[in-house]
């Protein structure tokens, strides 16, 4: 295998120029640049990169460990993380974490070991208890809602305001019985208890009663979890108007089960979503949501994390970042 040496060697210059070729450096002149860029193909040189990255102490690579990377929404969000990413000129590594606390803990101990400057985490099975783990030797920002005040920086969304507005809209368009179809709801934070929590105060801003059998909880938010439980609502019996699905897709199974049980969206029952994934438009109907602003969220996600790679100083205080939101308006609420 040919060495840098064997490159200045034939193309007749020392070893530094051939680095500075290497690194694209702008003060070397274009007949230089080409004899070395000649010299390596001849030789068949080839740049070692991983080795360059280490003694720099970097890799150009960072983590990203998502609950699942087969849900819509997941799948939008790593794309625009990657997008962004490559902005600063890093690669992504996509891993999977199943939503398991095991999985995340996991992904945070071991990002060093498989050389990533940098961890995106989204977070749903670890909670306030384990803040420790998250005291580690490389930069971390959270994506999600699960563990707020804790030592690294956190990017979330905007849960129970765009919950509010979601449920608003549909009280607005004259839905007097709003079900909600969440995940399970427990005393912690995370996203169905958040969103739970905005549906509610919609409620009883428009003077409506919280009725518990409108709240629907599911084992798992999935197209099939969400058409088995409209199925269900309506051969049950139950009087709603509206649904405020916690996920874009959870809400496609919704209206799936509901046109199967022959309800009419929106002319019986309207429905809302959350998430704006690419899909909710293409639906029949198209699906209301909430947009919480996917790209800005990776932006600024990766943006906080190459600050935390650049700093020479001392680390400055951990930011928390709530994206704004806007409701998109489309055929499953129309009057």
């Amino acid at each position: 295998m040919a060495t840098i040496q064997d490159v200045a060697k034939a193309a007749g210059v020392s070893a530094m120029t051939v680095s500075n070729v290497i690194n694209d450096h702008p003060n070397v002149r274009p007949a230089t640049r080409e004899r070395v860029l000649a010299a390596m193909a001849r030789l068949d040189y080839r740049v070692n990169v991983a080795a360059r990255n280490l003694r720099k102490g970097r890799t150009g690579t960072i983590g990203l460990a998502v609950p699942e990377v087969n849900r819509p929404y997941y799948g939008r969000l790593a794309a625009a993380i990657i997008t962004a990413a490559a902005r600063h000129g890093l690669r992504v590594s996509v891993e999977q974490t199943g939503a398991r606390r095991e999985n995340e803990l996991a992904a945070l101990s071991l990002s060093r070991n498989r050389l990533y400057d940098g961890l995106i985490l989204s977070t749903v099975g670890m909670g306030p208890a384990d803040v420790a783990a998250l005291e580690v030797d490389h930069p971390v920002v959270l994506l999600g809602e699960r563990i707020f005040g804790g030592p690294v920086d956190h990017v979330a969304m905007p849960n129970v305001e765009a919950s509010a507005a979601a449920t608003r809209h549909l009280i607005e368009r004259g839905c007097r019985r709003v079900a909600l179809v969440c995940g399970e709801l427990r005393d912690e934070v995370h996203m169905s208890s958040l969103r739970h929590t905005g549906y509610r105060q919609a409620l009883r801003a428009a003077g409506l009663p919280a009725d518990p059998a409108l709240v629907q909880s599911v084992p798992a938010l999935t197209m099939a979890e969400g058409a088995r439980r409209a199925r269900a609502m309506v051969a049950g019996g139950l009087d709603f108007d509206g649904v405020f699905c916690v996920t874009d897709t959870v809400a496609m199974g919704v209206l799936r089960g509901l046109a199967d049980a022959g309800v009419r969206v929106p002319e019986q029952v309207k429905v809302i979503g959350f998430d704006n994934v690419d899909e909710s438009a293409f639906l029949v109907p198209s699906l209301s949501t909430v947009d919480p602003d996917h790209d800005l969220m990776a932006e600024r996600a990766v943006g906080l994390l190459v600050a935390r790679l650049g700093s020479a100083g001392p680390p400055a205080e951990q930011e928390e970042f709530v994206s704004p939101f806007s409701l998109v308006l489309r055929e499953s609420t129309a009057h």
